[in-house]
């Protein structure tokens, strides 16, 4: 073999592991930005959840407090 077939094989063979070593880092940063993204997701619903029910006991409460006391609604009449 050749000098220069010798240094042809090397340098492809060298930017080959090159290129795979980078499709590899690559692919690995995605994936964790991915977790991270499904990761915010996730507790996004749940705070939303945890509002929603928030929300559902203090419209009961509302409710039963207006069973309960006259409200003035602020435009002159009672609920």
């Amino acid at each position: 073999m050749s000098a220069a077939s010798k240094a042809t094989l090397a340098a492809t063979t060298v930017s080959a592991i090159a290129m795979i070593l980078y499709v590899h880092r690559s692919q690995k940063v995605d994936q964790s930005a991915m977790h991270e993204g499904v990761l915010r997701d996730m507790e996004s619903q749940r705070l939303r959840q945890e509002r929603q029910l928030d929300f559902d006991v203090q419209k009961a409460l509302e409710e039963e407090y207006r069973k309960v006391q006259t409200v003035d609604d602020g435009r002159g009449g009672k609920s």
